[in-house]
Order: C-alpha cells, then sequence, then structure tokens
C-alpha cells in the first residue's frame, strides 16, 4: 500500500517525529514484505452480552446496543476484534489493517484519513477508533448521525498489550473473551522471554524508520513502541541510550556513529525502501557503526513490529531469534546477514 502523495508521507513522519507524547505510529505504506505475515489469531464465535457503557479515550461515555456490523479504523484494534471472535461482524477497515484476514474487508480510508461517506455507506452499529484517528470532522459527523464511536489510547508499550485486549473486549461485551484471550497472549509473550538467552552484555539496536523514495530517514527513541519490542527481546535501544528524548529523530551520521548500534532493526518495506542491505550501507554513517560493517540487520514486517496485540508474541519471538542468533549461524526469519 501507497500513499498517494509523498508530500503527505512526509508531513505524517515530520508529525511523528516531532510528538513528546505517547507511542509514535510510523505509518505502513510499503508495497509487499519480504516476509510473510503470520496469521492473525481468529477466536471463537461469541455473543455479545449488551449493552454497555465504556469511557472513550477522549473522555465520552459511550453506549453499545449493537456490534453486528463494526468499521474498526486501526490495524491492531482489528486484529484484536478478531481475536475476540467477532472478526466476522467487521465491515469496514483502515489501511493499517493489512493482515491476510481482513483483505477482503471494504477500506474506509485515504491514505490515514477517514472519510465518513465510506463509513456510513457501510451502514455500521459500532465505530472502533484510535485517539490519533482523524480528520476530527470525520469522526464527528459520524458521531452525530448517531452511530457509537469508541476510541481507544494509543499502546506505549508491549506492557500495553493485555490490558488493552480487557478494554476493547469490555468495549464489545466479551470481557469472557477478553480474559481468554489476554491470559493465551500474555502466556504467549512470557514464553518468549523466556527463550532468551541473553549475552553478559546486551546488544545496542537502533530502529531505523526509513522511506527512502521520500528521503525520509529517522532513528527511534524513547516511546517509539520498537523501543519497547527491543527491550522485551533482551536488547538495549541505542536511541535511548545515546540520549534522545523524542519517539523519532532525523538522522545524522554523527548521530549514528554515536548510536554504536551492533544491530539494525527496520520495517521490511523501510529497507527495500533504500535498495536492500547494499543500498542501506551506502547511507552516510551506516557503514561506519558495527551493525554497518558487520552487516547485522534485522527486518520485520510493517504491521507485524507495531500490532501490539494478539501477534505481539509472534513478533517477539522473531525478533529474539534475528538479535540473539549467533553471526555464525544461518540467519532467522527475520534476519538479515
Amino acid at each position: 500500500m501507497s500513499f498517494p502523495r509523498v508530500a503527505v508521507l512526509a508531513w505524517a513522519l515530520v508529525a511523528a517525529a516531532c510528538t513528546t507524547t505517547g507511542a509514535a505510529r510510523p505509518p505502513e505504506v510499503g508495497v509487499g514484505a519480504a516476509t510473510p505475515q503470520p496469521q492473525v489469531v481468529v477466536g471463537t464465535p461469541v455473543a455479545p452480552a449488551l449493552p454497555v457503557t465504556v469511557r472513550s479515550a477522549d473522555g465520552r461515555e459511550v453506549t453499545i446496543t449493537d456490534t453486528t456490523r463494526i468499521v474498526s479504523l486501526w490495524g491492531n484494534v482489528t486484529e484484536i476484534v478478531f481475536g475476540l471472535g467477532l472478526g466476522d461482524r467487521v465491515v469496514g477497515r483502515d489501511i493499517t489493517a493489512t493482515f491476510p484476514e481482513a483483505e477482503a474487508i471494504p477500506l474506509v480510508t485515504r491514505a490515514h484519513d477517514v472519510s465518513a461517506e465510506s463509513v456510513l455507506s457501510l451502514h455500521p452499529t459500532l465505530v472502533l477508533a484510535s485517539v490519533d484517528t482523524g480528520p476530527a470532522s470525520a469522526i464527528d459527523h459520524i458521531r452525530n448521525v448517531g452511530v457509537p464511536v469508541v476510541r481507544f489510547a494509543e499502546p506505549q508499550s508491549v506492557d500495553d498489550v493485555v490490558p488493552r485486549i480487557r478494554t476493547i473486549a469490555a468495549a464489545l461485551g466479551v470481557p469472557a473473551a477478553g480474559e481468554d484471550l489476554a491470559a493465551r497472549t500474555e502466556a504467549a509473550m512470557a514464553a518468549a522471554r523466556d527463550e532468551v538467552q541473553a549475552p553478559a552484555v546486551a546488544p545496542r539496536v537502533a530502529f531505523l524508520y526509513m522511506r527512502g523514495h521520500a528521503g525520509v530517514y529517522l532513528i527511534g527513541g524513547p516511546r517509539s513502541g520498537a523501543d519497547s519490542m527491543i527491550v522485551a527481546a533482551g536488547a538495549t535501544d541505542a536511541g535511548t541510550a545515546m540520549g534522545l528524548d523524542r519517539p523519532f529523530t532525523p538522522i545524522s551520521s554523527e548521530a549514528l556513529v554515536r548510536a554504536a548500534p551492533e544491530v539494525i532493526l527496520m520495517t521490511t518495506t523501510g529497507l527495500e525502501s533504500v535498495g536492500g542491505i547494499e543500498g542501506l550501507v551506502q547511507i552516510p554513517g551506516i557503514a561506519q557503526t558495527p551493525a554497518g560493517r558487520d552487516r547485522r540487520i534485522v527486518t520485520l514486517e510493517d504491521s507485524l513490529l507495531f500490532a501490539f496485540g494478539p501477534r505481539t508474541p509472534v513478533a517477539l519471538r522473531a525478533l529474539i531469534e534475528g538479535l540473539h542468533a549467533p553471526r555464525t549461524a544461518a540467519p532467522s526469519a527475520g534476519a538479515r546477514p
């Protein structure tokens, strides 16, 4: 998938780089992934107990009486809906729901902007969104015609995954299914972490978010989302360690050398956008890092890295394998030698 205009992409990424609160969400704009996505967890269909009244993340109290036609406007929310057994009720999605099970669901966004007309044409009984979903005028229009809209806070780390599952389950009237999915997800994440055979000194890992065709080159720091995954995988986030205080900061060769990552983490489409490994090491500063010299690059499919839902244990396990694989061993599916 791609943005229709490079200017929109550049603006979105500059906004991500300048934000100081919440987990930043780099937009999913690549076409095709170098590695296949794992299947979404699909729960057993369950009958919601309605009505329920919940407090939306924007402070509004929302009463939900019908979940037969759900429009979900953020990919990781959609994944959780599927995991709760309500995936067959999703009639509309946004551009970040890229997993195969959602491909046939109608798209209701233009890039990341919600089209109120497209949403309403699907006759939804409930709309689920992020606090950052917009434009605000579209959300207000949907709400003003009487469709309940529940917004959820953005997850900032892997520790938010389980509470997020419970929150979404409560809004959908399926708390028992939420407890079951939360328990299974928590156990799977714990099992993945237990497999970490961390070295005496945790490797320094830099998350680089790149879109070469748009001239976007960013290094992740605190609250990027990737930093939490890196730490959970038994490594040190290089951006945080070097003192960055924003989720994303434009890359300079001096900053890369100072960060001195031993491993570089990227999304699959980000690496593709700069011409793969060989193109990456041509970017000033990359070849001067230990990761660049050793070609220690780990990639995860874009939406999987930032899933923060039932697929997070899969992403965490793949990241652990990639970060801690012996250099002399054959690379894992997510590692690039």
